[in-house]
């Protein structure tokens, strides 16, 4: 069904609606071409109350606390969250023995949209690199006649649905989309590729999803299987080696590639060999050397380069970078400056869900930090955080499902004469108290947990909110 006009009147299955809200747009779409829809989640009601009270205002039906196989005997299409495990769930696995037709709200929406897109992923960086560059762009844009300038959408993994907007949606305007793996994995069904991909980095993740890391690196990779050599951008991080070595072995070589770094001195850096149609001895390398950016850590500047990158793709005046980075403030749950408490800086890093998360954050402070680590249990290993944390931190408070795990991997790289005090806590509440006493004044306390929320809390949102709450006061 490639065609928009067939589904008036086809009767069209949401499969996961989800807490964050991510059938919610497709689903308002879908309605309005004027199919009849079900929405099915595995979670009830209640889980999803605030999810459904956005679908209010709707005719549509739910099928909530299951998946029921009996509703594919009247689908026409299938609509499949890029969080359902395909290979694991049995409804899909119906669906498919059924022949029931199937895709995705990125499958969807890719091939209708009229705009340049401009896709970002990697497995750490994508978000913050994705609002960067669009930042950029809608600063560009502003010098151009108001009859001529171009719109600045963002979309995927990162924000709301654009299905809705696909009618205001012009050839001229620029589509900045964060995918992850599962989207570029769908995506590859359609042998499309956004005309500027950026991989940001390449860590081993989600591997009870895709299996081997090999199989995780080949979705990510899918961002540039299907650019079109004579007219489209890759934008690669030159300081990642596996992103280097996935992208070159995709793209058969690094010629015409964009790789991005820093300098000796820390500024942004993109170098380009040649095109991707003709090779040449002489790299195009530009440096902008007048980045200043109000975020911590080295790979905040990192972020940056692969946004500059990306402006040197597409022609962008360097100047226009400085003036739209100057001020930009990062995103929630990413390092975000809560508060400074009695001399103590805090800092909500809410969104590091694996230990090299945890890793650049502790990296990112030249002073003593206190910091909380812990949450669900994803089966990672802690021995590089812990021997991190020994060099890096004053004090650790460990907490929730893996707390005990993290502690003894601490406890295995600690000497003897080592001054790090390492606590226990009871449960979150308990783990921040603990860390506010422990920090002094000149100190940084940093919320980076480096495992998943789910064994205390929905997301990690809710546990970066609880964070700032706690520290600013709020709670009390």
């Amino acid at each position: 069904m490639s065609d928009t006009n067939e589904l008036c009147g086809k009767h069209v299955t949401v499969m996961g609606l989800g807490r964050f809200g991510g059938g919610i747009g497709v689903t308002r779409w879908i309605r309005q071409l004027g199919a009849t829809v079900t929405v099915t989640d595995q979670a009830d009601a209640d889980a999803l109350a605030e999810s459904i009270d956005q679908l209010a205002d709707l005719d549509v039906e739910f099928q909530l606390g299951s998946h029921d196989v009996s509703l594919l005997a009247k689908t026409d299409l299938l609509i499949v969250s890029p969080a359902v495990n395909k290979d694991k769930s049995r409804f899909f696995g119906q669906a498919v023995l059924r022949q029931v037709p199937w895709t995705t709200e990125m499958n969807l929406f890719f091939p209708r949209c009229r705009g340049r897109i401009i896709g970002v992923t990697g497995s750490v960086g994508k978000s913050t690199t994705t609002t960067m560059i669009a930042d950029v762009l809608r600063s560009a844009v502003k010098s151009m006649p108001s009859e001529e300038r171009p719109s600045v959408w963002v979309g995927g993994n990162i924000g709301r649905s654009l299905l809705e907007d696909l009618p205001r949606i012009q050839a001229s305007d620029y589509v900045v989309l964060e995918l992850s793996s599962f989207q570029l994995e769908d995506l590859s069904v359609l042998q499309l590729s956004p005309s500027v991909a950026v991989l940001t980095s390449l860590q081993p993740n989600h591997l009870d999803r895709h299996g081997t890391f090999e199989n995780y690196a080949e979705a990510k990779c899918g961002i540039f299987a299907y650019q079109e050599p004579a007219t489209d951008h890759a934008v690669v991080c030159g300081e990642d080696g596996a992103a280097v070595q996935a992208a070159a072995a995709t793209l058969g070589g690094l010629n015409g590639v964009w790789l991005y770094g820093l300098d000796e001195d820390g500024q942004p850096t993109a170098i380009r060999q040649g095109t991707r149609t003709e090779a040449s001895e002489t790299p195009t390398v530009e440096t902008w050397e007048e980045l200043v950016l109000d975020l911590p850590g080295r790979h905040n500047r990192l972020n940056a380069a692969g946004a500059f990158a990306v402006g040197q793709a597409l022609r962008v005046p360097t100047e226009t970078w400085s003036n739209a980075l100057r001020d930009f403030e990062g995103l929630p749950h990413r390092l975000q400056h809560v508060a400074d408490v009695d001399g103590v800086a805090c800092y909500n890093d809410s969104k590091s869900t694996t230990p090299e998360a945890a890793i650049t954050a502790l990296r990112s402070f030249d002073r003593p930090v206190v910091i909380l680590l812990g949450g669900y249990d994803k089966k990672a290993s802690y021995e590089t955080l812990a021997e991190c944390v020994v060099e890096r931190a004053r004090a650790v408070v460990c907490y929730g499902a893996t707390g005990k795990k993290i502690h003894q991997a601490i406890d295995a790289k600690l000497e003897l004469d080592s001054e790090l005090v390492v606590f226990d806590a009871d449960g979150f509440d308990h783990a921040v108290e603990l860390a506010r006493r422990t920090a002094e004044p000149g100190d940084v306390l940093l919320l980076s947990p480096a495992c998943a929320s789910w064994d205390m809390f929905p997301h990690y949102e809710a546990r970066g909110e609880a964070f700032c709450k706690a520290v600013s006061g709020e709670d009390r």
